[in-house]
């Protein structure tokens, strides 16, 4: 089955242009160094399947005319990851029946924790997004398509990445487990984190994820979750002709 993956945001947790930053990529004209917070959209069969609700998430779904959603995957609960929950708001008004939002049990609990007045609260008057949270701990199969969690870690957790027919989406990793390495065969597209060069503890760097390229040997890898250290043209000019950064607003298509 075809699909269409869509970069909704392809930046770092603070977003690029940053805040209070005059750097040369935060004054970019170039349309690509505009890096809102990270996510993904899929399309397939005519359902549409979110990974993460970023703070941008009403941005990027005014910008890509989003009008259906229906399953988020949450790979993991910081704060660039989840806090645009509240704008499915008007998206689970336009469906029957809530949005299922899935997750790791302990991520599913915080996001409970956290957004109380969605999941608990006895609230009279509607406005509240429709959503009903499912914990998973392994893979799952939404609307004809398999999707596999892969753990990676993150600093020193143990969080989600997802793998989905052909393509997977490793969006914030310092590190891949050698078991998870038998998940990432045969893929044509890789989403890694590449946050920079300079080291980072909890983020994967430009030369961290060109090895694992080479280690797993996508058709296709896309970096994403990308600091203002790295302009988007002079960078894909030092990267294989395979690997490129990804973008807000990058289409692909490939097989789910």
């Amino acid at each position: 089955m075809k699909a269409t993956l869509t970069v909704l945001g392809s930046g770092t947790s603070m977003g690029v242009p940053t805040i209070g930053c005059t750097c040369a990529v935060c004054r970019s004209p170039d349309a690509r160094d505009r890096r809102t917070r990270p996510s993904v959209l899929l399309e397939y069969g005519g359902k549409f399947v979110l990974i993460d609700t970023s703070p941008d998430f009403r941005e990027q779904a005014i910008r890509e005319k989003i009008r259906q959603i229906d399953a988020v995957l949450y790979t993991h609960t910081h704060a660039d990851h989840i806090l645009g929950i509240d704008d499915l708001r008007p998206l689970s008004f336009r469906r029957d029946g809530s949005i299922p939002l899935y997750a790791r049990p302990e991520a599913a609990e915080f996001l409970r924790s956290m957004f109380r007045y969605i999941f608990d609260a006895d609230y009279k008057f509607g406005g509240i997004a429709r959503v009903e949270l499912k914990p998973i701990e392994g893979p799952i199969e939404l609307f004809g398509a398999r999707f596999d969690p892969v753990k990676v870690i993150h600093g020193e957790t143990e969080i989600y990445g997802y793998r989905f027919g052909s393509a997977a989406y490793l969006t914030d990793f310092s590190k891949i487990p050698d078991e998870s390495f038998a998940q990432l065969r045969d893929l044509d597209i890789l989403f890694l984190d590449a946050l920079r060069h300079k080291p980072h503890p909890t983020h994967s760097t430009v030369e961290n994820s060109l090895r694992i390229v080479d280690r797993v040997k996508p058709q296709r890898a896309f970096f994403t979750h990308i600091c203002h250290d790295l302009p988007h043209e002079a960078t894909n000019a030092t990267l294989p002709e395979n690997v490129r950064l990804s973008y807000d607003g990058l289409k692909l298509e490939f097989e789910i």
